[in-house]
């Protein structure tokens, strides 16, 4: 009987023994697997990134995450990137692009051979007149390049011959929110990584105390349209690579700082267990975002040092905020974030992406561009000064525009002292200088309504092939498998512009 009763329990530990093995076999090819796969990893993304707050292996601020293996694929003639996008649509023709016949024209209807059918937006659409309108300030030539700058900038007007003028951008997006995405991301709809995250998957981070990517959104900005976090995102890429936003006041970065009576070595303590915790969730699932979760909370560690550090703006002297403007002073303001992004680019941040809101100018344009130039225009100019005096500027790019320009024609009633334009994606006009590009420049050019382009149009894909041409990136070859398909941030399209680079 006891033979009898024992044979079911003998099967029962056979069973379970077999198990265990498979297990065991199932846990070793998981655990090597993962083990090569991480040097494999290393090896892409820079083995510090792997090792992180592993105190056998020590992180030192010259020490760089390479990105991945073969990138450069060239020499690179930018090290970093500092975008001034002017959110809402900067009007063209009252600032850099000058139609004198517009004068002799003004109050008369725009010719139909002229707009060819163009879809308008839902805001003119319905409109029976479209009243040619002239820039209601005086232009100007400026330098030795004689580019032309309207009176709302004259501080701009001073560095002409340090940039390089495009006034033939064109986009296929007539709305804010897919118009600025299709700048950010390279598609009108949302879910591709940001340009920042591509450049920080590609080529990685050149000071592992900061992320690589960080954003400064204006506070004293009209705030017509909104911004959306997924502008920065890192989309499908791994998300230690997505933008990182400061802000201004006490804590530039949320929830970084520790709890009240919770010191440094706590959080070590912390984070050495949650480790442990986040591994044996990598053994058991091999999720390659586990690894991308752990570098992001040793990153924030790192940060609790590197950020108060870097946002401490007490050693900069007077002449520098004079310079900079009365702004620059109050923290948040577009004049102070222009500093604080020459202070992220002094610590190798590798993108550093400002916003500041309220172009959009469908009314009341001459009263509403005349307060945002007074807001941009002096730190703008004194970034690009600031960067060429400390040696900067060589190696720094600089972009600076909006999602799209604005049309020739009135919105609403054309009186004599008011108007108003209207979304223009056709021809529109941004400025690019630093690291590559030709200084005193201009290229492009639209007709003599400000309506079409009729040389050397520069698609919104060419512009992004172009920036990555300067970070010495071949933008076809820069590319991440998702759900079948190989992306990439300019997608089916996109030339470098020659003509534009030294």
């Amino acid at each position: 009987m006891s033979h009898h009763h024992d044979a079911p329990l003998r099967s029962a530990n056979r069973d379970l023994q077999e198990i265990e093995k498979k297990m065991d076999r199932r846990r070793f090819l998981t655990r090597t697997s993962l083990g090569i796969g991480s040097l494999a990893l290393g090896s892409l993304m820079g083995m510090e990134k792997i090792f992180a707050g592993n105190p056998q292996i020590p992180i030192t601020p010259s020490e760089s995450s390479n990105g991945l293996t073969g990138l450069p694929h060239f020499m690179p003639k930018a090290k970093r990137i500092i975008y001034l996008f002017q959110s809402g649509g900067p009007s063209q023709l009252d600032l850099f692009d000058y139609k004198p016949r517009l004068v002799d024209l003004h109050g008369q209807e725009l010719p139909e051979s002229v707009r060819d059918g163009q879809r308008l937006t839902g805001m003119s659409a319905d409109q029976s007149s479209f009243p040619l309108t002239a820039s209601a300030f005086k232009f100007q030539q400026y330098g030795q390049s004689r580019a032309w700058v309207s009176e709302l900038m004259p501080h701009t007007a001073e560095i002409v011959d340090e940039l390089c003028f495009i006034k033939s951008m064109q986009t296929g997006q007539i709305n804010h929110d897919p118009a600025i995405t299709f700048f950010q991301t390279g598609h009108q709809l949302p879910g591709r990584p940001s340009m920042g995250a591509w450049l920080s998957y590609g080529l990685g981070s050149d000071n592992q105390n900061l992320p690589s990517f960080i954003v400064l959104i204006s506070k004293n900005a009209v705030q017509d349209q909104p911004l959306y976090a997924r502008l920065w995102g890192n989309g499908f890429l791994p998300s230690q690579h997505q933008g990182i936003q400061f802000r201004s006041g006490k804590d530039p970065v949320l929830y970084l700082g520790n709890p009240e009576n919770y010191d440094g070595k706590d959080r070590r303590e912390m984070l050495d267990y949650l480790k442990s915790l986040n591994e044996v969730q990598l053994d058991t699932y091999g999720d390659p975002e586990i690894n991308a979760r752990i570098a992001q909370y040793e990153m924030a560690f790192r940060m609790q040092t590197s950020v108060p550090e870097v946002t401490d703006m007490s050693s900069e002297p007077d002449w520098v905020y004079e310079m900079y403007g009365e702004d620059s002073r109050d923290p948040g303001t577009y004049a102070a974030n222009c500093l604080m992004a020459r202070k992220l680019i002094e610590k190798d941040v590798k993108f550093v992406q400002l916003y500041h809101q309220g172009w959009d100018q469908h009314g009341n344009l001459p009263g509403g561009i005349k307060n945002q130039c007074q807001k941009t225009d002096q730190a703008t100019a004194a970034l690009i000064k600031d960067l060429k005096q400390r040696g900067l500027l060589e190696d720094t790019l600089v972009v600076w525009g909006g999602e799209f320009g604005r049309t020739v024609y009135s919105q609403g009633t054309l009186s004599p002292d008011n108007y108003g334009r209207d979304h223009h994606p056709r021809c529109f006009t941004k400025w690019m200088c630093g690291a590559g590009v030709k200084p005193g420049f201009t290229y492009g050019e639209t007709d003599e309504f400000g309506y079409n382009v009729v040389k050397d149009p520069v698609p919104v894909h060419d512009l992004q092939a172009t920036i990555l041409h300067l970070f010495g990136i071949d933008h076809e070859k820069l590319t991440y498998k998702h759900q079948g398909r190989r992306f990439r941030l300019t997608d089916v399209e996109g030339h470098v512009v020659k003509g534009i680079l030294t």
